[in-house]
């Protein structure tokens, strides 16, 4: 704590401060683009960093990361499209929110419950870094894979009423996640075309799944206006906010504490975070049907967890070269071009660098808070454009959004045809965000599992490998827990909406 007070006002140099503000209006921009995440943002600008000093740089860098993060939320609450993996659960409740006229309040939710979880992870970063990354360095490749099967059994809880369907869609996109040759063994699967050798790509799919379906429904209404969103700046939302965030105290801080643990772990990131906190903020509120009928409470899980994993996620990063997010791992790109490797050498003889940078990620939060809010009172403009402009915007910014990925055509036809299955399964009832949940867990469950079996094999077999060792069982208790209350969940749902429809008809 020491050597961040006493690296604080570096940050205020004035180039250190214009890379701050500059990272910050420049995250929330290529966040709330659907197909620009922040793992993009952040390796669009490792070259240009180069002719910077390092501080600097990794100034700009952390500003874009954590700004992109919050901006995701922007497009996931006026246009049902997430500008990034991370804000998927925010569109549950934010989406409804802004098509009852609450675009504001659910914007400003948005940015302080990121605020908080932000803020938070900065805090464990400076105060707690040697044991986190000690805690990580506890996750093998057996414990990934159980952290992995613990996110896919979140499914059970996204879907309430169709718990089959939602099953189904994660099955699917485990199943669309081997697609490509296999990183572990070299092996080709599904690889009936040569655009789907790479696999099928995060952001193309992620675009697909969300997007299209709201391009061809665009289309099929490009000539009247887009459902209005509108509202004008309210005197005292602000205040409303804050005050309400005193309500969610519990959700907060299930957001930071379990946004921070898996922000540590590697590979996870705020993919996971959102969902799997939103999740379990539904399954221990006392009335969890709300969820997802525009309760500004589910917006304030996804956004404080996504944004509590930030700072953790480069705590390994910085003391053991692991990052804990793929950003994270761009992000290590700009520290090595700087002559900075990770390891103790960073907070001794290069501590001035180091804790400059920690200091200007906690500035960060406080930026993007307030041009996040001052974006907030002017966002109802996109959303109240005529289909017609809409389409055409939409339609430009998700195929760009999907060549630039690999610069590749093939992945555009990709998130095309996603988009079209997505769309026809969807006038069935099947949602998307189990499809995109096991698109995003599949690999990482995969290639860990396929990694702890080669480790097995050397040692005392698989099952003593996967079902041995503290962590494991605490880990494969959680996930029987989480599937056994979600499946609970759904059968009181049920029972619920039978006895409802009972009484409407009188028997």
């Amino acid at each position: 704590m020491e050597q961040f007070l006493l690296h604080l006002p570096l940050v205020f140099d004035w180039m250190n401060l214009l890379a701050l503000l500059a990272g910050t209006v420049g995250g929330l921009f290529f966040g709330a683009m659907p197909g620009l995440s922040p793992t993009m943002a952040v390796a669009l600008l490792v070259p240009i960093t180069f002719y910077m000093p390092p501080a600097t740089s990794l100034i700009l860098l952390g500003a874009v990361y954590t700004s992109a993060v919050a901006g995701g939320s922007i497009s996931a609450i006026l246009l049902s499209i997430p500008g990034a993996p991370a804000s998927i659960a925010t569109l549950f409740d934010g989406h409804t929110m802004a098509k009852q006229g609450r675009a504001q309040e659910a914007l400003y939710t948005t940015f302080v419950s990121s605020f908080i979880g932000g803020v938070f992870g900065v805090m464990v970063m400076i105060l707690f870094s040697p044991p986190m990354a000690e805690f990580a360095m506890r996750f093998g490749p057996s414990e990934l894979f159980w952290t992995a099967i613990f996110g896919i059994t979140v499914i059970t809880g996204l879907s309430s009423g169709a718990v089959l369907k939602g099953l189904f869609g994660g099955a699917l996109g485990v199943l669309l996640s081997t697609v490509g040759y296999s990183t572990i063994t070299g092996e080709p699967r599904f690889v009936v075309h040569d655009a789907l050798a790479s696999g099928i790509t995060m952001v193309p799919a992620l675009i697909g799944f969300f997007a299209v379906p709201q391009i061809i429904d665009l289309m099929e209404n490009s000539h009247i206006l887009l459902e209005k969103l509108t509202f004008k700046p309210e005197k005292g939302m602000l205040r409303k906010v804050v005050m309400a965030h005193r309500k969610y105290l519990c959700t907060l801080a299930l957001g930071c504490g379990l946004g921070t643990l898996i922000g540590v772990v590697p590979g996870a990131g705020g993919n996971v975070a959102g969902i799997m906190v939103y999740d379990q903020a539904r399954k221990l509120d006392k009335n969890p049907e709300r969820f997802g009928t525009g309760d500004p409470e589910g917006v304030c899980a996804s956004e404080c967890a996504n944004n509590a994993t930030v700072a953790p996620a480069i705590i390994p990063l910085l003391t053991l070269s692991i990052p804990g997010s793929p950003t994270a791992a761009v992000l290590l790109g700009g520290l090595l071009i700087h002559g900075l490797f990770p390891g103790p050498d960073l907070f001794t003889e290069k501590a001035e660098i180091t804790y400059t940078f920690i200091a200007g990620l906690f500035l960060a939060q406080f930026t993007m808070l307030i041009f996040g809010l001052l974006a907030s009172r002017y966002s109802h403009l996109v959303a109240n454009a005529p289909n017609y402009m809409m389409f055409a915007a939409v339609m430009i910014l998700c195929v760009f959004g999907s060549y630039c990925v690999q610069n590749s055509y093939e992945d555009v036809l990709v998130m095309f045809m996603l988009g079209v299955l997505m769309f026809v399964m969807g006038k069935f009832g099947f949602p998307s965000a189990p499809i995109v949940l096991g698109l995003i867990l599949g690999p990482i469950a995969e290639e860990n599992f396929l990694r702890g079996e080669m480790i097995a094999q050397t040692s005392n077999g698989v099952f003593n490998y996967f079902f041995t060792g503290t962590l494991n069982i605490v880990l494969i208790g959680l996930c029987i827990l989480s599937l056994a209350w979600g499946l609970y969940s759904e059968v009181k749902f049920v029972r619920k909406m039978k006895a409802q429809a009972a009484a409407q008809t009188g028997e």
